[in-house]
């Protein structure tokens, strides 16, 4: 290589020329060094801080190329501020999942009625691992104190009658300020959704629905318990049990069924023995009401023999009794205008059946019948 690089020089002085290149090849050494500052090694792998001093003596080239690098990391934080909405998205999850949790004992599952009083839910009773009705009252009359009195005692008055038409009553307390009762889980129904999905009922049907929630309402009375809130949605059907005696008269096509009478204690004729006066407490339930009701008389097992008329006429023509627009005009018929006749509306009846639903809504107590 080094002769290679002599000849350039004229011919003589081949000692010095031989010197002269090793000069030479000594000076580019230090332009070899001088540019290792200048390598964009520590610009790639360095921190920015040691070079945003050096940027202004070499014309800020560095400073562009560090500035993209903060522009970089500023997208970074909002891709880690989106995590806590995916954290805060989780409690409407647990609420829609409430129907898992735990009252007094008892695992809700699901959700199975709701109305203006109360919700039910079909449940657990972890205690005793069995399948159980839970109706927890709205929190608005829970919070009556007068209420909250009258509605477990007389809970805890109906779970003490024993009838095979009354609903059996486990339990009925206050669990942390919320009122539940507990019963026995019937899975076929009540009468209201009955009426909704086929209308009108045939004779032996009523008379069995009917017949038997008037023994159970004869056991209460007995007892010195008065419903106060008599209605087709408060008869419950279990068709896997037979009819307990008071099927007579069935038709051929006639389904035997074993109807159970629910929701003592939680009428919303109670709410008015408590400071509970806001309107429309009677709403769903003006259709069956009695006239000492309405009059706010004291009330005894005959104002329940006015409903269950109010409620069997319901059965037999599809409708009730008395029924108006207004409020107002429905309470003045049931204090003043004499009950329809169930056989204009169905001729397939006869005549006994207007008279015996007369006797049962007379507007006074003493003409109706004793039991």
């Amino acid at each position: 290589m080094s002769d290679e690089i002599t000849p350039p020089p004229d011919e003589g002085t081949p000692a010095p020329a031989g010197k002269s290149p090793r000069s030479r090849t000594k000076t580019p050494r230090p332009p070899a060094k001088s540019p290792r500052p200048r390598p964009s090694r520590p610009q790639a792998g360095a921190d920015s801080d040691s070079e945003i001093p050096q940027a202004p003596g070499e014309g800020t080239p560095a400073p562009a190329a560090k500035s993209p690098r903060p522009r970089a990391k500023t997208p970074r934080p909002p891709a880690r501020s989106s995590r806590p909405p995916a954290k805060s998205a989780r409690p409407p999850t647990e609420v829609s999942s409430a129907p898992s949790g735990q009252i007094a004992g008892y695992r809700l599952e699901e959700q199975i009625g709701q109305g203006g009083m109360a919700v039910v839910y079909r449940a657990r009773d972890e205690r005793l691992d069995r399948r159980v009705a839970l109706k927890l009252l709205a929190p608005a009359i829970a919070a009556d104190a007068a209420f909250r009195q009258r509605f477990i005692r007389e809970s805890r008055a109906a779970a003490a009658v024993d009838h095979p038409n009354i609903i059996p009553i486990y339990e009925a307390g206050d669990a942390g300020g919320s009122l539940f009762i507990a019963m026995r889980y019937v899975q076929g129904g009540d009468v209201r959704s009955l009426l909704e999905r086929g209308g009108p009922l045939s004779g032996g049907r009523a008379w069995s629905i009917i017949t038997q929630v008037a023994a159970a309402l004869d056991a209460a009375h007995e007892h010195g318990l008065v419903h106060r809130d008599v209605k087709p949605a408060n008869m419950l059907l279990d068709a896997s049990v037979r009819a307990t005696g008071h099927g007579r008269g069935f038709l051929p096509d006639d389904k035997p069924e074993h109807v159970y009478l629910s929701d003592f204690g939680i009428s919303k004729q109670s709410l008015s023995a408590s400071s509970i006066t806001g309107t429309g407490q009677f709403v769903g339930t003006l259709d069956y009401i009695a006239p000492e009701q309405i009059d706010g008389r004291d009330v005894d097992g005959r104002a329940d023999q006015y409903s269950l008329g109010c409620a069997a006429f319901e059965l037999l023509s599809g409708a009730p009794p008395f029924r108006r627009e207004q409020a107002l005009a429905m309470i003045t018929a049931h204090l003043a205008e004499p009950p329809p006749r169930l056989t204009a509306r169905r001729g397939d009846l006869r005549p006994a059946v207007d008279s015996v639903l007369a006797g049962a809504m007379a507007k006074s107590p003493g003409e109706r019948y004793p039991t």
